[in-house]
């Protein structure tokens, strides 16, 4: 029995398919499967069995997998004590949506590591729904993004969510957009907008545009440049597309339920389980300093400071 097969079975277990896991430890989806008929066969149990909504838990597996998670736990914390006894600066790290990986999260650790030299930070881009697992499992320390149950999560910053298009665009003028001109349109969305579970794939599902009408692009940003081109609707996080909507590239689209308040929330474990530097994120995101970091996030870090942004979310 190894660490890696424990890491695969609890992650399987949360998130409910082989897929998701693969996806969360950026390894392949036979890899994740190969883990998983090591373990049984050590177990001589099958753990996980198919059914209609994806793979539920044996008897064996309900008992294992509350084990297995301690387990994962504490080899985290094993980690931990070793690196601050080689005096290695504290590793934190953080999992965030689309947007916010893109635009608000450089921004803001690169002003907190510089506050706070004894902690090394990394972004990992993930889905809403794999977020609280990440966190459960302590494979991540911080979430930035989505309210999530089962952890610790605070409003970090209230924003507004809107519809943007080229001037040019037919319905840019529409006042108000029937709801039943909008399926019938292109619809330019970063990851966030492919992400049923966020507030831009909510937005999107309350409208009624099928995935048929979504163009799916790298970036938030990139989403905007092909709407600014006359190419579709695009959901847009008003403060972040502000420079586009001043200089006339994108206006505003008169969509029902929309403008829409909403939060972008800081998740993490109980106080009694959160790593110091969790803690002390945590405190930051509450100060004057960090506010203003993010109304006014572009996603630009000094040279100096900057790293390739990560896309996986397990870090070991």
């Amino acid at each position: 029995m190894t660490l890696t097969q424990l890491e695969a079975f609890v992650l399987v277990a949360r998130l409910g398919s082989v897929k998701a896991a693969a996806k969360v430890l950026g390894v392949s989806e036979p890899a994740v499967s190969g883990a998983l008929a090591a373990l049984r066969q050590h177990l001589a149990d099958p753990l996980l069995q198919r059914s209609a909504t994806g793979m539920e838990l044996t008897v064996g597996g309900q008992r294992l997998v509350s084990i297995a998670s301690q387990i994962v736990n504490l080899a985290v914390e094993a980690e931990a004590a070793i690196r601050d006894a080689q005096g290695a600066p504290e590793l934190l790290r953080v999992v965030a949506t689309s947007t916010v990986a893109e635009y608000v999260a450089p921004a803001l650790l690169n002003v907190f590591t510089a506050r706070t030299s004894s902690v090394e930070a990394s972004v990992g881009l993930t889905s809403d729904a794999e977020m609280s697992a990440l966190l459960l499992e302590r494979l991540a320390d911080v979430g930035l993004g989505p309210r999530l149950a089962g952890v610790t999560s605070e409003p970090m910053m209230r924003y507004r969510l809107i519809v943007v298009a080229a001037p040019g665009h037919r319905l840019a003028r529409v006042r108000p957009v029937p709801t039943a001109a909008l399926s019938g349109q292109d619809w330019l969305v970063g990851p966030a907008g492919a992400d049923p579970s966020s507030d831009s794939g909510r937005l999107l599902a309350r409208l009624g545009v099928p995935e048929s009408r979504l163009r799916v692009v790298p970036s938030e940003a990139a989403a905007w440049v092909t709407a600014a081109e006359g190419h579709g609707l695009s959901p847009a996080v008003h403060h972040l597309v502000a420079p586009e909507l001043s200089r006339g590239v994108l206006v505003p689209v008169a969509v029902e339920g929309t403008p829409a308040d909403l939060f972008w929330y800081v998740s993490t474990l109980s106080p009694d389980r959160r790593s110091p530097a969790a803690s002390r994120l945590r405190r930051f995101l509450a100060t004057p300093d960090a506010m203003h970091v993010m109304a006014r996030a572009d996603g630009s870090v000094p040279a100096a400071r900057f790293r390739p942004p990560v896309y996986v979310t397990l870090w070991s």
